[in-house]
């Protein structure tokens, strides 16, 4: 019998769940019941994350891209795939993932985690394989034939497949959560305080002092997710028209004209370890991300009205950096299950 054909009947198949912990100021999130976490199926999704077999010349996995320590981006501009392609968009957070209900990606193009896992692998501008290529690999390897009978229940290697892969990997995003920023003890458990500094920064963001200007930053980065999960020209392109946008985001999706240049509002959890910002990692700090906002941005017809001049001083300026700042939390990295696996 081939290594693919092989019986697994004889490695112990026994579910558990994986009891997963959700912060009481964090809402619930959908788990599909085709996919119910289980210890076995996150530590599945945990290996294949790592594990640079998924790509073409065994030199890049999920994880190149999603730095655990970052947040689970990439720290740079733009992601680089298997010989050195450039990728268009810069690596996104996984942080809170499970939580997205509006679209995946800067984009939105697809709406499940599971989706979402396919398409990394066939890029042509990242893991550059192929999922026939991945499904052999995978069922020949015994690490992953016993990882699989344990997740999933298989009989044979044969079983093995990129359906269940993404199964897996969905399952190991699902776990990410980080709500244990001094931002969640301020504003969620008063059991510490801001500096004034921050606290100014915090009623700018938030417009919550009628003695402090609107920094308007709440509008699209609100509630314990800190992002409403909006599509938004936010100012950052030059163009003369809707069609002139470099990058459609949003508008290649819908092939509405009025989406072009939109793209998602990212979560502000952990944002100081995600640098650089935006779609294209444009800007290299948070002090030039809000004196982009200050300044109001570059004017199209899909402009959100809320980007507009906003006249804060330096000192406001900081405030707003330092309060962003708070959102930092990296509690999720004394969870086994979420870093790499082969460390």
């Amino acid at each position: 019998m081939s290594e693919e054909g092989v019986d697994l009947t004889d490695i112990t198949f026994s579910p558990v769940n994986y009891e997963l912990e959700i912060p009481d100021h964090l809402p619930s999130f959908n788990i599909p019941e085709d996919n119910l976490l289980t210890i076995d199926g996150v530590r599945l999704g945990q290996h294949l994350f790592f594990d640079p077999i998924l790509s073409a010349d065994s030199t890049l996995s999920c994880a190149s891209c999603h730095f655990p320590e970052k947040a689970f981006t990439d720290g740079t501009a733009v992601s680089v795939g298997v010989n050195g392609n450039v990728g268009r968009r810069s690596s996104m957070s996984l942080v809170n993932i499970a939580y997205t209900f509006n679209g995946l990606f800067w984009d939105g193009r697809v709406e499940t985690l599971e989706n979402q896992a396919l398409e990394p692998v066939e890029d042509p501008l990242e893991l550059v394989e192929d999922w026939d290529n991945v499904e052999q690999k995978l069922r020949r390897s015994q690490r992953y034939q016993e990882l699989f009978r344990k997740a999933f229940g298989i009989s044979k290697a044969t079983e093995i497949d990129r359906l269940l892969a993404v199964k897996a990997i969905a399952q190991f995003e699902r776990i990410i959560i980080s709500a244990d920023s001094k931002f969640d003890r301020v504003e969620y458990y008063d059991t510490e305080a801001y500096t004034i500094s921050e606290l100014n920064g915090r009623d700018m963001f938030f417009d919550a002092d009628p003695m402090t200007p609107d920094a308007e930053c709440g509008h699209c980065h609100n509630g314990p997710l800190l992002t409403t999960q909006q599509y938004v020209n936010n100012g950052i392109e030059k163009v003369d028209d809707l069609v002139d946008f470099p990058d459609k985001g949003r508008g290649e999706v819908t092939g509405l004209l009025f989406d072009n240049g939109k793209f998602r509002a990212p979560t502000l959890r952990n944002i100081a370890l995600t640098a650089p910002y935006m779609h294209d990692g444009r800007f290299n700090t948070l002090e030039e991300v809000v004196d982009h906002y200050n300044s109001g941005g570059h004017f199209a017809e899909n402009l959100d009205p809320l980007i507009q001049p906003l006249g804060l001083s330096e000192q406001q300026k900081a405030d707003i950096v330092a309060f962003m700042h708070t959102m930092t939390d990296t509690s999720y990295l004394q969870n086994p299950f979420i870093i790499n696996p082969f460390e």
